[in-house]
């Protein structure tokens, strides 16, 4: 898993500011991810931005009163060379879409296309990308709201709800209080595979009922067996409870707060973690056994989540657009759908090429997915 902060993202768009042509007048910010790099692009340069629908309506942002120079352009039909910008692309429906919104629009401005983070073979979908980034992958702005979570194990305290200090962690009345009215965190917009977290379990009815009246959607909690919290303490368990618990479930990613249990997870797991202390991607040794084992138990989940052509029909199929001609791409997957239809024994009808139906012509995948975030459910028990 490969995982860029909101750090990581400033930090290259500073570091790679000579890519951008130097007559930009205008940045524009697909939304909503896209509009992260625009602001801090149009930030480090002094340029006017807006997000996409913004600007085909004709609305610019604000400028404060000391960014102003002589060459700030004042409406939007002055720009004469603009920026479309977005945070990553792997499928390119987005950028796509930008595309043909922006096919129409009058005048002689020019438009340059560009990412951030874009998958090896999607560079040709775009001018200039700032990264080579292959999937799997998540950002500190989006992991929260990224289909991954039902694949994930996730820590509570310190993640979905700040941690209790020392006056309210004193496994009697105030500890008590604090569960009850802890402040959230993190406000996951997806179902979480399994919540790990070393509370008691004797406090789970307390657990719960905050996790239902934040609305957030899980499928399974553990919690640890002890009738104390100072035996607890006296046996030191957290990292190793937790690590036990990721490395015998399916889960491929687990999420903690503390930094120095996120390595003794990974350790103890064999797997993958993300310690939110650090906005840092935690893994195991790679040569050592228990690595190894969740390579060989995990290969098909991390084949789908990596858009490997050999681990579904919407993947080979996006492949086979970015490499082939077009003029032998489409007869082929012409062909090829048409064959699929005829072992399925369905009847005949027009094949729709991506242009026209791209719904059609590729499932949703994660990061695009997590674009669209969903309402959580009020739900939350398994």
């Amino acid at each position: 898993m490969k995982y860029r902060s909101l750090s990581d993202l400033s930090g290259l768009i500073t570091k790679n500011l000579h890519l951008i042509p130097r007559d930009i007048d205008l940045v524009v910010g697909i939304p909503r991810s896209g509009i992260l790099p625009a602001i801090t692009i149009s930030l480090l340069l002094n340029l006017r931005y807006a997000d996409l629908d913004s600007f085909l309506e004709g609305r610019l942002s604000g400028v404060g009163s000391t960014k102003r120079h002589a060459g700030l352009i004042d409406d939007f039909r002055a720009a004469r060379h603009v920026l479309v910008i977005d945070d990553s692309l792997n499928r390119g429906n987005a950028m796509q879409e930008a595309r043909e919104r922006l096919r129409h629009f009058a005048g002689d401005t020019k438009f340059t296309f560009a990412v951030v983070y874009v998958v090896p073979d999607g560079r040709n979908e775009v001018d200039f990308a700032f990264e080579e980034l292959p999937m799997p992958r998540m950002f500190e702005w989006n992991f929260m709201h990224h289909v991954y979570l039902q694949h994930a194990c996730v820590d509570i305290d310190g993640v979905l709800c700040v941690d209790p200090d020392e006056t309210e962690n004193d496994d009697g009345p105030n500890y008590l209080r604090f569960l009850a009215g802890v402040s959230p965190l993190y406000r996951p917009t997806q179902r979480i595979g399994c919540l790990v977290t070393s509370r008691l379990e004797k406090y789970r009815a307390e657990t719960e009922s905050w996790l239902e009246r934040h609305g957030v959607q899980y499928d399974k909690l553990v919690m640890l067996d002890l009738p104390t919290a100072s035996e607890r303490r006296r046996l030191g368990l957290h990292g190793q409870f937790k690590g036990e618990v990721y490395r015998d479930s399916k889960a491929v990613l687990f999420i903690e707060s503390d930094h120095g249990q996120a390595i003794e997870i990974a350790k103890v797991s064999g797997k993958s973690v993300l310690s939110i202390e650090r906005q840092q991607i935690v893994g195991p040794d790679a040569w050592s056994s228990a690595a190894a084992v969740q390579r060989l138990r995990n290969f098909s989940v991390h084949a789908r989540m990596s858009g490997s052509p050999l681990a579904s029909l919407d993947a080979l199929n996006r492949k086979m657009r970015r490499v082939l001609p077009h003029a032998i791409y489409e007869p082929a997957r012409s062909a090829f759908v048409k064959a699929m239809r005829a072992i399925r024994g369905e009847t005949s009808r027009p094949v729709r090429s991506p242009t026209e139906n791209r719904a059609r012509a590729e499932l949703p995948i994660a990061e695009d997915s997590s674009r669209k975030l969903r309402e959580p459910a009020r739900s939350t028990r398994p």
